[in-house]
């Protein structure tokens, strides 16, 4: 199999993240890392991927910079994967593909996973981009501004 162009040079953050954290299983790593699981074998149980796969991607992940590996906390001789800040900051992503796919991928009543508040139980609101004023800021409402180059 041909190795993909990296992006990791691209001018767009967009296409910089996606290279790193644009597939499948990367995305579902950076999920149940979120939810707490830290060794190999859980991620693999969870996930349901194979062995090579989830190497591969892990060592990506640990070389991006979002997950670090540690002994693990319990003492015995295994290795766990925990999330770094850079990590940690990629729940907003979540969330909202989270929200993206209850409103857009589920049948009406049909039963799926809610994010909720741990303190109050209730669900997490919606999440929205805002203007400068705090107002729904619509697709139409917003630019990129393109690099320029020298």
């Amino acid at each position: 199999m041909a190795k993909r162009k990296s992006l990791q040079d691209d001018a767009c953050p967009v296409a910089r993240a996606v290279d790193l954290v644009g597939d499948r299983w990367s995305m579902l790593i950076i999920r149940d890392a979120l939810d707490g699981i830290r060794r190999f074998g859980d991620f693999q149980r969870n996930l349901g991927v194979a062995r090579n796969i989830l190497s591969d991607r892990l060592s990506a992940l640990v070389e991006g910079g979002l997950l670090a590996v540690q002994p693990a906390s319990d003492g015995s001789a295994y290795q766990e994967y925990v999330l770094t800040a850079k990590g940690e900051s990629l729940f907003p992503a979540i969330v909202a593909l989270r929200q993206w796919g209850e409103h857009h991928l589920f049948a009406a009543g049909e039963a799926h996973s809610t994010l909720i508040e741990r303190v109050s139980g209730k669900p997490v609101a919606a999440m929205q981009p805002r203007d400068h004023d705090d107002r729904i800021l619509k697709p139409g409402q917003a630019l990129v501004k393109k690099v320029v180059s020298k």
